[in-house]
């Protein structure tokens, strides 16, 4: 089968499409026919030798895919031969057929198409655990999402809407901002780019304190990280609760930490996959839960870019030169 390898860390241009063994199917396991993948940015680490774990060379990255079940190991129950399903392994996606571990699968509703599928679970998972488990944002509450039209950003706005609160969008342009403002977000504003000064992080400050009236925002959501994440603290309400998510622009940032003090706030940690292989049976219902958004129309993954296998290494340059809007697609 042909796949997209990781045969030596470094850029995207370093991927190579090649022909690769057909996983053999083990018990508990399930074979998939991939139909579609996504790409998120633990992919755009990975081949860089980034991330938090790092797998042997070669390797398939892609986390996760959606396609049709095509055979089934000993011991499954419940996932047959012709399901449509989606798939998270953190691995090995970007390739025609994946074997992935039976409590890593989930059948998908008939009126999902498989683009959809695949650019649903990462984003939208973390973006309802960030929300509903680790900040528990409640309705009337104030929401400002940093990188708010990148595939977790336009998520969370869409579910801060579905759950009652007021969005903030916060993006680093006027095109990206209103993408932001059609998914459903109440204001919208561009921030600025590349090393910001201090007068810059002051300003930044100051617009998120001009749109929720000088109270600050109840709940920050930031994948971005860098020096964008002291200015939003600095405008957090009391009791507010800064949810890191990643760090999209390079550097960890160092947080004076009495800022937590002094407003009576809460920096909280979101490891969506850590939490999924303790709580299996929560993150299940969360999806239910995704599911029937997604049928009542309130939540619609954003799919901006479409590539193919062949082009696959140019769909995760993509997303790592921040091109993208919403979600980058891999169609296998």
């Amino acid at each position: 089968m042909k796949a997209l390898q990781c045969v030596e860390l470094g850029m995207p241009d370093k991927l190579q499409v090649n022909d690769v063994p057909e996983p053999e199917i083990l018990p508990g396991h399930v074979l998939i026919e991939n139909k579609a993948c996504s790409i998120n940015f633990p992919d755009v680490l990975m081949i860089q030798g980034l991330y938090q774990f790092q797998p042997e060379l070669p390797f398939i990255p892609g986390g996760e895919s959606a396609g049709v079940v095509c055979a089934v190991g000993e011991g499954v129950e419940g996932v047959n031969i012709g399901d449509r399903v989606f798939a998270m392994t953190g691995l090995g996606a970007f390739a025609e057929k994946i074997l992935a571990p039976q409590h890593a699968v989930v059948k998908i509703p008939e009126s999902m198409d498989f683009d959809t599928a695949a650019a649903l679970p990462m984003t939208y998972g973390t973006s309802l655990y960030a929300l509903k488990q680790r900040a528990e944002l409640k309705e009337g509450e104030t929401l400002l999402v940093l990188g708010a039209a990148g595939g977790v950003g336009l998520a969370t706005v869409e579910l801060g809407k579905a759950m009652g609160a007021k969005v903030i969008a916060a993006a680093s342009t006027q095109e990206k901002i209103d993408l932001c403002l059609e998914h459903g977000a109440d204001e919208a504003f561009v921030y600025p780019t590349g090393n910001l000064d201090k007068d810059q992080q002051k300003e930044l400050s100051s617009k998120i304190k001009e749109l929720t009236g000088g109270a600050g925002a109840n709940v920050v959501y930031d994948p971005v990280g860098d020096a964008y994440s002291e200015p939003c603290i600095r405008a957090t309400a009391w009791d507010g609760r800064y949810l890191v998510i990643g760090f999209a622009a390079g550097q960890i940032p160092k947080i004076p930490i009495n800022l937590a003090l002094l407003k009576g706030m809460k920096i909280v940690g979101v490891f969506w996959g850590a939490w999924v292989g303790m709580f299996p049976e929560e993150n299940k219902k969360n999806f239910e839960e995704l599911f029937k958004l997604h049928a009542e129309g309130k939540i619609n993954p954003e799919v901006s870019d479409s590539f193919n296998l062949d082009d696959g290494a140019n769909a995760i340059a993509h997303l790592k030169d921040r091109k993208a809007r919403g979600k980058v697609i891999i169609k296998i």
